[in-house]
């Protein structure tokens, strides 16, 4: 694998080395680097590894999240995802958050956000389905752009911009169950948002320590939304 230090170009299918430091997986990252993450990744305590399947992001790491095998097992102490599983198909989804599983320490987590299908069906059934939900730094995002994917981008060539699965509060904290998580803690936030973040741990740990991590990861105008527990 090759680092961003390195002079050399990211690779496929070479292993990551373990550091000392607390690190955090940054996957499906996009240009965004660690300061576009959650304010407790955004600290001294947290290294970040870059993974994205586009050479053109310049991630640390080329990969795909149902084939992250670059990464190795137990290697992170938290993995990032970030509006990254809506992208993959329904049969992809297990396979995808059991390779995030697989990378983590015995005691990490995830911090995962998706698109809400419930809260933006509720515009699709009042008729709004091309009508902006909210103003993105992109433009404005219909109910539409979220279902299936930003058009204005895959008009342009960027098919991975396209949407295939979609996710409510009790499926995405089912699915993390089903693939072998401990715990999970999913929030909703409907409009101007139509987001749900997930915090997934792979051991067990204690309501004061899950409510730590959750006041450290979700964003501070939403921990007063409906909050489901696993």
């Amino acid at each position: 694998m090759a680092l961003a230090s390195d002079a050399s170009a990211p690779q496929n299918g070479t292993a990551v080395p373990s550091a000392a430091a607390q690190r955090f997986l940054h996957v499906g990252c996009g240009p965004a680097r660690k300061s576009n993450t959650t304010p407790a990744f955004n600290t001294p305590e947290w290294t970040e590894l870059r993974f994205d399947i586009d050479p053109s992001a310049e991630p640390d790491v080329i990969g795909s999240m149902t084939d992250m095998s670059a990464v190795g097992a137990q290697d992170m102490d938290a993995v990032f995802s970030s509006h990254n599983i809506e992208h993959l198909y329904v049969h992809e989804v297990p396979v995808a958050l059991r390779e995030f599983l697989r990378v983590l320490k015995p005691d990490g987590f995830l911090v995962l956000t998706c698109p809400d299908l419930q809260s933006v069906c509720e515009l699709v059934a009042q008729d709004k389905l091309l009508e902006p939900a909210y103003q993105s730094a992109s433009g404005p995002i219909s109910p539409l752009d979220i279902l299936y994917g930003f058009r204005r981008d895959m008009a342009r060539g960027n098919l991975y911009m396209a949407h295939r699965s979609g996710f409510t509060r009790t499926v995405l904290m089912q699915l993390l169950i089903e693939c072998g998580f401990a715990q999970a803690v999913v929030m909703q936030r409907k409009h101007p948002y139509y987001d749900l973040w997930a915090i997934a741990s792979k051991d067990r740990k204690s309501e004061e320590t899950l409510r730590s991590l959750a006041n450290g990861h979700f964003p501070v105008d939403g921990r007063t939304a409906a909050i489901g527990e696993y």
